[in-house]
Order: C-alpha cells, then structure tokens, then sequence
C-alpha cells in the first residue's frame, strides 16, 4: 500500500509523528526542522521539500491548520483531531516496541 495512505489507515510516518510533535506551538517551516533536529539530537532532519510536502497533507487531513503568520512566515498549530492520531500512533508503536521486547527477551514462544 503506498505511504500516501498511511494518514487514512491511521498511522504516521516518523516525519509526519515529529512535525506534529513540533506542532504543539504555532511555528513556521525553519523552526519545525529545528525543533525536529534539537529533539533528536541530530537523527532526524527532516529538509525543507520533505516537509512542506507533509504539511500540506496533514493540512489536507485536519491534523494542523495554518494560523496568520508575521509576514511571509506562515505558521501552523496541530489540531484536535492531530492530538488524537498522535495519542492513536503512540499505542500502536508501544504495541510494536512490547512485541520486539517480548521475542527478543526469549519469551517469543508462541
């Protein structure tokens, strides 16, 4: 199934994941590559094609909508429908992350 489906089914990808993390404050395209890259501590830059790219599917998704930027700076802020699939995405990767767990501390006997 192609990635652009992945909004539909209820996932994110990492770069969607973190600009909407980043998204809990109104900022522009610059502060959002930075806030990802400070976050991780460098492992992940998300470039400035990548994510306009995103934004404008999680525009078209409800998930951030944009808000009145000071000039040619438009700036974005995560929706309520955004929190809730990011709340969605932390279960199913917590789900992923127990699994690994479980097989790779020998209990993956089933």
């Amino acid at each position: 199934m192609p990635r652009n489906d992945t909004i539909e089914l209820g996932e994110l990808t990492d770069s969607m994941l973190y600009i909407l993390l980043a998204l809990t404050e109104a900022r522009h395209g610059y502060l959002i590559m930075q806030f990802v890259e400070e976050l991780t501590n460098g492992r992940i830059k998300i470039g400035p094609a990548s994510m306009y790219t995103i934004i404008k599917k999680l525009v078209n998704a409800q998930l951030i909508d944009p808000i009145d930027g000071d000039g040619k700076q438009k700036r974005y802020v995560i929706t309520g429908q955004g929190r809730a699939l990011v709340a969605e995405d932390l279960k199913r990767r917590q789900a992923i992350v127990d699994d690994a767990r479980f097989i790779l501390d020998g209990e993956g006997h089933r």
